[in-house]
């Protein structure tokens, strides 16, 4: 495992794959990814970057995961299951959905029904994926079975959270488990199968971009989600009190993304327990990541030199601390696990010289986000001219508004301070910026579809600190034209970062 991001300019575009286009209501693994592949090909882009790939929960988060290691089912591609046999064309007759936008709570519904056919129709008539679906479930065991078992039973429970169940299965007392297997077996046998068929629709689709010679860059949220399988199956390796409720809570003081900090809710690891089976989890983690991607994209970095503890029951971030985090210890121990570390580490916020050593002793590229170089809380480090070359450089992520509604909202001083910089950019903001990653020294430069498209803030992903109608923007396959992506190739050729 020494795969990195390479020392040679290569630049990239993050999209993350429920924006694709398609007709079923999200972006899915079928003909709308194979054919954006190919677009980032033709574009000479050398990495596709996404967001993490986990089962969804709370307010249909990426970053809110209902497992570490399972994937997002609502992201199957039912064209493919067809041409698999294991569904009819007209059982894909679910009625119509936005075009331009997720509607979640309609999308859950049919894709849960359409996983339902499947099973019926693998379990009576589909021999050929047997022994293939075996050694999955043989291979995944260590996971997969609680995963199908917690979703078995959460779906008993009409959706709510584990610690909402009844005490012997939030407890997990064996004789209750024992019993809600075998009576929740089919339910469980859906959920398995469905975990198979994401894994074997996503490793083709690897493959295809690897023939393409186009990079997948993941994304590793930091801490897991108190209502997932993780904290339901190892509380122990979580700061719970005896009724396994947290007992502090993650976030991050207040900064240029939120004033009053963000409160994300997430519990604590239990860190000296993870030391002490010398973080068994974690490197199991980050190996079942770099299955999917060849680069990991390490959220919130800074959280491992110290994070922010905040009380449970807290309304705001503003009252937590810091805490020193595992640190070199982890990082060796991954390394010396997995041969290497392909990772990116997110290195926003509030950065002490502690997080750029520990960031700078095991090599590992940083983030710079041009947008912050300009507007908002402007550091220095952001600016074109003070980047280095091992850093990935952004115009903006998926938590930031896109570029035109970036520029829309700047201050009278601001924009000036942008324009002598860059002269000429009140023309076009959104590749103006680009071109300002794109000629930069850093080794890579990423940019986000949006900005590639010029499109404003209605197209944002993500707005940090609400929770809704975040991550529902798609865009329509005909808004990537053949003369877009020549202008993006030129430009990429120009800078060399031509793969």
């Amino acid at each position: 495992m020494t795969t990195v991001l390479p020392s040679r300019r290569s630049a990239g575009i993050l999209l993350h794959p429920t924006s694709l286009p398609g007709p079923h209501g999200i972006g899915d693994l079928g003909p709308g990814a194979y054919n954006w592949v190919d677009s980032l090909a033709q574009a000479r882009q050398s990495w596709w970057q996404i967001l993490p790939l986990g089962p969804t929960g709370y307010a249909d988060s990426p970053y809110q995961s209902l497992s570490s290691f399972a994937g997002n089912t609502n992201l199957l591609s039912p064209d493919l299951l067809v041409a698999d046999h294991l569904l009819q064309p007209t059982d894909l007759d679910g009625g119509s959905f936005p075009e331009s936008a997720v509607d979640y709570s309609a999308v859950i519904l049919f894709k849960r029904q359409l996983a339902r056919q499947v099973w019926e129709r693998f379990a009576q008539a589909a021999p050929a994926l047997r022994a293939e679906f075996d050694e999955f479930r043989q291979r995944e065991a260590s996971w997969l079975e609680d995963f199908a078992l917690f979703l078995a039973l959460k779906d008993a429970h009409q959706g709510k959270a584990w610690n909402d169940w009844p005490r012997e299965y939030a407890m997990r007392e064996p004789s209750a488990l024992t019993r809600a297997a075998d009576e929740l077996r089919e339910a469980i046998n859906v959920h398995r199968f469905a975990q198979f068929l994401f894994f074997r629709q996503w490793q083709h689709l690897r493959d295809h971009a690897r023939a393409q010679r186009v990079g997948l860059i993941g994304d590793l949220p930091i801490f897991a989600a108190y209502d997932s399988a993780d904290v339901w199956t190892h509380p122990e390796l979580f700061q719970l009190d005896g009724q396994r409720r947290p007992t502090v809570v993650a976030g991050v003081p207040p900064d240029y993304f939120a004033a009053t900090g963000q409160l994300w809710g997430n519990p604590l690891y239990d860190w000296d327990e993870l030391r002490r089976t010398s973080f068994a989890w974690w490197i199991e983690r980050l190996r079942a990541a770099l299955r999917l991607v060849d680069v990991v994209r390490l959220d919130h970095f800074r959280g491992f030199q110290a994070y922010w503890e905040v009380p449970a029951g807290a309304s705001t971030a503003v009252g937590g601390h810091w805490v020193t985090g595992p640190g070199e210890e982890l990082f060796t121990a991954l390394r010396s696990a997995l041969g290497g570390l392909p990772l990116i580490a997110e290195d926003l916020g509030f950065i002490t010289p502690e997080v750029d050593a520990l960031r700078e002793q095991f090599g590992l590229p940083g983030m710079r986000i041009l947008q912050f170089a300009f507007g908002g809380a402007v550091e220095p480090r952001f600016l074109p001219h003070n980047l280095l070359r091992n850093v990935v450089v952004y115009t903006g992520t998926h938590d930031n508004d896109t570029t035109l509604g970036w520029y829309a909202n700047l201050t009278e001083g601001e924009r000036s301070r942008f324009l002598r910089y860059a002269p000429g950019a009140a023309l076009d903001p959104s590749w103006c910026l680009i071109r300002l990653a794109w000629a930069s020294v850093a080794n890579c430069a990423i940019a986000p579809l949006q900005d590639v498209l010029r499109l404003d803030r209605t197209a944002r992903m993500n707005r940090p600190g609400t929770t809704g109608r975040n991550w529902r923007w798609r865009f329509r396959e005909s808004e990537v034209t053949a003369e877009l992506l020549g202008r993006l190739a030129e430009l990429t050729e120009t800078y060399e970062r031509n793969k």
